[in-house]
């Protein structure tokens, strides 16, 4: 078994840190604008010009059931929908605002389809809610609200009150929580509660943290519907995930202030933008997609890969390639992703390798990240380990031998003397197998 031991968390984590692999969806009318989900505070659009994106919103091309069936095609396990962004608008039909899909010429519940749509294939469901809403009248003016340069801006501000909103909320959690049937992830997002030169007009400094938010009622509502969902950390309150964004740790995220070991996902995009970007050009390639996943969970973590659908509803060109880059090789690599974490500490990765294990500990896979010419030596692998060795790919044979130990400086001893290190050489093709960083399967006694 694995001896790595992570905080514990108030959420069931057991089934996330197996899947390791989730797709994020976001969604929304910005993607009409098609120049990024925040275009709203980046252009600081007024209120009566982002209407026309609500007033002809139809993604009359959307299938819940093409999205689920594409997640699960490219290995994903679990999904994530952005219910409400920063815009506040809403994907369903929340009974305590307008601002909702199902006023829009769309006309329909989409929450509830893709609900019953990824359910339906297997998947883990998950909400994403904006703690921050551009759009609701009672939330107060801050460093990202779009009016916050207006003329007008104190005026805009005046009477706006932060309880109001933050019951809103909660309201708006409560709906998405018990009409939509058992909820596996809660993604909140997110808080700046740090200082800055605000004007004096803005409210709590022109930052907003979990008292604003009055995160420990909007968490206590949470676990009082749903006790085993998991609940990120980003309302300003530590629960049961840790999200670094657009970033790859280089190793297993900790607790800043503890030190312990959490449960982590890397939230990524396929390109430099969340929601759909037409003229976005910083796509991915296949090779940085395969590695970034085999990174993360190489150190622990999870990675949950995001799509922008377009204003009409389907995934374009650039996501459907993306997603059928992952397709094919977790399709014969998945076993080296599902039910694995970061290898034991004796284990060493060869330069231009990553390792993953299994949790039971019995078998050790080698991500040939950059594949070697011939032979791959794997210093502090004892031959006499090895019960079998083979490409995970297509399960074919690779043979392995011992190498006579050499003499390297131990970084354990004191006076530096040396000590021996026993080696297994594997044996290789020349030519590397088909396929984006072939994976050695190793059978551990």
């Amino acid at each position: 078994m694995s001896s790595y031991k992570t905080k514990k968390t108030p959420g069931n984590t057991a089934w996330f840190t197996h899947d390791r692999f989730g797709m994020f969806i976001h969604f929304g009318i910005y993607a009409m604008a098609a120049r990024h989900e925040w275009v709203k505070y980046y252009e600081s659009t007024p209120e009566a010009q982002y209407q026309k994106y609500f007033d002809h919103f139809d993604p009359d091309l959307f299938d819940a059931r093409e999205w689920a069936k594409a997640a699960k095609k490219a290995g994903m396990k679990y999904a994530v929908l952005t219910t409400k962004h920063h815009d506040g608008f809403c994907l369903f039909d929340s009974a305590v605002t307008d601002y909702k899909i199902t006023n829009t010429p769309f006309g329909r519940d989409l929450v509830k389809e893709y609900v019953e749509a990824f359910r339906a294939e297997g998947l883990k469901v998950g909400f994403y809610y904006s703690l921050i809403d551009w759009h609701h009248p009672m939330f107060p003016l801050d460093k990202f609200h779009p009016r916050r340069n207006d003329a007008n801006a104190p005026e805009l501000d005046r009477g706006r009150d932060m309880t109001v909103y933050a019951k809103y909320m909660r309201d708006q959690v409560t709906e998405l929580l018990t009409n939509y049937g058992k909820i596996d992830i809660l993604w909140l997002d997110w808080s700046y509660p740090e200082e800055w030169n605000a004007p004096e007009w803005m409210q709590f400094g022109g930052t907003k943290g979990k008292d604003q938010w009055e995160s420990e009622k909007l968490i206590a509502t949470v676990r009082s519907i749903a006790p085993e969902i998991i609940i990120n950390n980003r309302a300003d309150l530590k629960q049961d995930l840790w999200t670094p964004e657009q970033f790859q740790p280089i190793e297993w995220v900790k607790d800043e202030e503890t030190g312990e070991k959490v449960v982590w996902e890397a939230c990524q995009t396929f390109s430099g933008s969340w929601g759909y970007y037409r003229d976005e050009f910083t796509w991915k390639s296949p090779e940085m997609l395969i590695n970034m996943l085999v990174n993360t969970v190489s150190i622990g973590g999870n990675l949950i890969m995001n799509v922008g659908p377009t204003s009409r509803g389907y995934f374009d060109h650039r996501a459907t390639e993306a997603l059928d880059a992952y397709a094919a090789w977790m399709k014969v690599n998945g076993r080296s992703i599902y039910g694995c974490t970061m290898a034991e500490p004796e284990f060493k990765a060869p330069e231009g390798t990553k390792l993953t294990q299994s949790e039971d500990g019995k078998r050790l896979y080698i991500h040939l990240q950059t594949y070697p010419f011939g032979a791959l030596q794997f210093p502090g692998l004892d031959a006499s380990r090895v019960e079998y060795a083979q490409f995970l790919s297509d399960g074919s044979e690779v043979r392995y031998r011992a190498k006579a130990p050499s003499a390297v400086p131990s970084d354990h001893m004191a006076d530096r003397s040396s000590c021996t290190v026993p080696t297994t050489v594997f044996v290789l093709p020349t030519v590397r197998p088909y396929g984006l960083s072939p994976v050695i399967e190793v059978f551990l006694k």
